[in-house]
Parts: C-alpha cells; sequence; structure tokens
C-alpha cells in the first residue's frame, strides 16, 4: 500500500494467505484506524494534511509512502482495491469511475498507435463502440472474431498484436470462451489476454490462474450487487497495474471514496448473492426451455448450451444472466417485456432485483445491423439478469409476458 502503517492499521495479508474467496470477500483489504471501528471506515475527503513542509516534498517526491490527494490516494478507495485483488488472486488491482473506465485506462495504459487488438464480437455494446470508433482514433486497430473459435483467434494474430480482449460468459447470448486455448494463443505471440470477469466475478471464475493476464470488472454490476453506484476496476500483475495506476493519476477516472465504500460493502455479501442467482437463474433457464413461444434460451447451465462441459471446467457456477428468443421480432419482444409488471425494465445487471431489456435497441443499439447479425444481437432477443426474489414470483411475472404473446 502506499501510506504509512503509522496513520492506518491494515490487517495483515500474511494472515489471510490461504482462505477462501468467501472470507476474502469479508476480510480482506480491511483497513482500521486509530478509533478501531469494526466496520470499514469511509474517508471522503479530497486532500490530506501533513506535518511539515519537508514532509508534504517527501510525499510529492515519492520519497515517503502516504496519502497526498484523493483522485489517486484515498485509503477507502485503496481497501476497495486490496479486497478485490485478493479475491481475484492479483497482485494490484486499480479503481477507476466506471466499468468502460477501466478497459479506456487498461487501453490507454499499455497500447499505443500502431498496436493491433482482437475482440470477441460478444461484447457489451459499448465496448465495441470503444475499440472500433475510439480506439481507432489513437491509430490502434481491432479485428473482431467469434468468442469460442480459437481457430479465428489464431488467424488474426498479427506481429502488431498486442491485446486479446473479451467477456465470459459474453454479453447477451452467454458464450463460453476457453481460457486455457486463448492464453496459450496470447503467450505464443507476446500479447496480452485481458478478461472482463463482470457476469461470474471471482466467486464463480477467477481468469489470472487460468492464464489471463489482466481481469477487468464494472463494479456497478455484481460487486455492488444493490445499483447503487458505479464504477470500475482492475485486477492484475504490478508491472501492469502500476502503468494503469499512472495513467489514473494523470487523466483522473478516478473511483470516489464513497463508492468505493459501497463496493467493499458489497463484496461482503459477493458469494451468497451469487450463488442465490445460479440458482434462480438455472431454474428459470430450465422452465423458459419449456415454454412454446421460445425459440431458444442461452444459459451455460443448461446441457443444451455448446460449451456446458467447459463452463462446468473453468466455472464455479454458471451465473446470473441469461438470454432467450421469442417467436416473431421486435413487436414481440417489447410486448413480453412491457407485459411484466415486478420486473424492471432497466439495461442495468447484477442487481438483487431481477432487471429485463431488449439488447438490440439498448445495451446493443449502437451498433450498426451488420455487426449486431454477427454478433448474434437479433430483435427477438431478450436478456434477463435474474435477481434473488422468490422464483415461484419471477415466473408468475414472466408468465405475463407469455400470455400477452397468446393474447
Amino acid at each position: 500500500m502506499t501510506f504509512g502503517r503509522d496513520e492506518h492499521v491494515w490487517i495483515p495479508e500474511s494472515d489471510l494467505e490461504g482462505m477462501s474467496v468467501d472470507t476474502l470477500a469479508v476480510r480482506a483489504g480491511q483497513i482500521r484506524t486509530g478509533q478501531l471501528e469494526h466496520s470499514d471506515a469511509i474517508f471522503p475527503t479530497s486532500s490530506f494534511v501533513y506535518g511539515s513542509a519537508a514532509q508534504a516534498a517527501a510525499r510529492f517526491g515519492g520519497e515517503e509512502p502516504g496519502n497526498i490527494y484523493s483522485r489517486f490516494t484515498n485509503p477507502t478507495v485503496q481497501a476497495f482495491e486490496a479486497r478485490i485483488a485478493a479475491m481475484e488472486g492479483g497482485e494490484r488491482g486499480v479503481a477507476t469511475a466506471s466499468g468502460m473506465a477501466a478497459i479506456l485506462s487498461t487501453c490507454m495504459s499499455l497500447l499505443k498507435s500502431g498496436d493491433h487488438v482482437i475482440c470477441s464480437r460478444g461484447v457489451f455494446g459499448t465496448t465495441n463502440v470503444l475499440f472500433q470508433k475510439y480506439m481507432a482514433r489513437f491509430g490502434v486497430e481491432t479485428s473482431f472474431v467469434s468468442l469460442t473459435n480459437t481457430d479465428e483467434w489464431k488467424a488474426e494474430i498479427r506481429p502488431a498484436t498486442r491485446m486479446l480482449f473479451l467477456e465470459t460468459p459474453s454479453n447477451p447470448l452467454c458464450e463460453v470462451a476457453d481460457l486455457a486455448a486463448l492464453s496459450a494463443i496470447a503467450r505464443e505471440n507476446d500479447a496480452l489476454l485481458v478478461v472482463d470477469n463482470c457476469f461470474c466475478t471471482p466467486v464463480l471464475q477467477r481468469p489470472l490462474e487460468q492464464g489471463a493476464d489482466i481481469v477487468i470488472h464494472s463494479a456497478t454490476k455484481y460487486l455492488d450487487g444493490q445499483g447503487r453506484c458505479v464504477g470500475g476496476v482492475v485486477v492484475g500483475p504490478a508491472r501492469y497495474l502500476d502503468e494503469i495506476y499512472g495513467f489514473i493519476r494523470s487523466a483522473g477516472p478516478t473511483m470516489s471514496p464513497f463508492n468505493a465504500w459501497v463496493f467493499q460493502k458489497g463484496l461482503e455479501t459477493l458469494p451468497i448473492r451469487m450463488r442465490a442467482h445460479c440458482d434462480n437463474a438455472l431454474e428459470l433457464a430450465l422452465w423458459l426451455e419449456q415454454q412454446d413461444c421460445v425459440e431458444k434460451v442461452y444459459y451455460a447451465g443448461l446441457q443444451s448450451h455448446p460449451q456446458h462441459e467447459l463452463a462446468k471446467k473453468q466455472q464455479d457456477g454458471f451465473g446470473g444472466v441469461l438470454s432467450f428468443l421469442v417467436r416473431g421480432g421486435r413487436e414481440q419482444a417489447w410486448k413480453f417485456i412491457d407485459a411484466t409488471r415486478m420486473i424492471s425494465i432497466t439495461a442495468n445487471l447484477g442487481d438483487v432485483k431481477t432487471t429485463i431489456t431488449h439488447p438490440a435497441t439498448t445495451t446493443h443499439g449502437r451498433l450498426s445491423p451488420e455487426d449486431k447479425a454477427r454478433a448474434g444481437i437479433t430483435e427477438n432477443l431478450i436478456r434477463l439478469s435474474v435477481g434473488i426474489e422468490s422464483i415461484k414470483d419471477l415466473k408468475t411475472d414472466l408468465d405475463r409476458g407469455f400470455q400477452a404473446l397468446k393474447d
């Protein structure tokens, strides 16, 4: 950590060595002030004072560790970073203002003009736009490939390829990447494997243990779990994270202390919530497969899913997000969504409240028709982020959608 032990007392990391992710979610990155509070403290301050002008100069000059300015040194933010890094098994974490800020900061820190990125087509729509439109302005070229076809990844490798970027499971079709295979491709070609682990969280999947170089989260989703704050975080080896931290310090897409405190408290219940999400999602997926108005269900927990066995191998659960196709097009999809009464119509996911959205016109609405088609985003696709409500009540609400299609 970057501040002195004389200011705050950290729970020694050595005491947590070998503990499970459930324990790390509650105990890792915990600090106590001189008040010895039990709950995590929050430090809502923009700056910090020094005992002398000489101490201020030493801190600004990097000769003495300690807090300087909350854009890049804040105890609450650092506590959150330490906790999620411990859960992911990474050396360091760097928090950002949003999940997209985490992706942007990673790219701006580790890529340069002339570099080439290979990205899965099955990513969040804004991630696609970031690479295709904005990174291109800085001379970074991106090729988009099938998440599950390793031959396509190999075919797109160039001497300038610096990064392989993907989400697994993917948004919104829940495709699963073979992390071991993609890690081997990256290492053979001196490229970085960057994995968005938003859907699984470290409770269900730890990509660093499977060969990834960097893990990214939108903390807005499951890490918070209650839709309260926006934030992101990057985790990985210090040699990469130090560079990202340098960008954060200079460019300023930083996480606020309050948001960091909310996310840190959210992590404490993450293991319990993720298992409840998984249980509800699997039961709903099985139920949806039996409905006459459904053409197809996308969920890795189903035996019908093409990467079901792979997901069982590299994940500790199948997550809380699923998608399905209703018979018809946009009109039928919207009719289904509008007929629900309890489920929230919103594009956010990872909440304890179940949410429903139409990806083609929301999360992936900025993609061209051609890019939507290549990514499998059809007009009759509906995405559910399954919450922790009663499964009976969820089925009752979704059945309103099916009844509307039959009327």
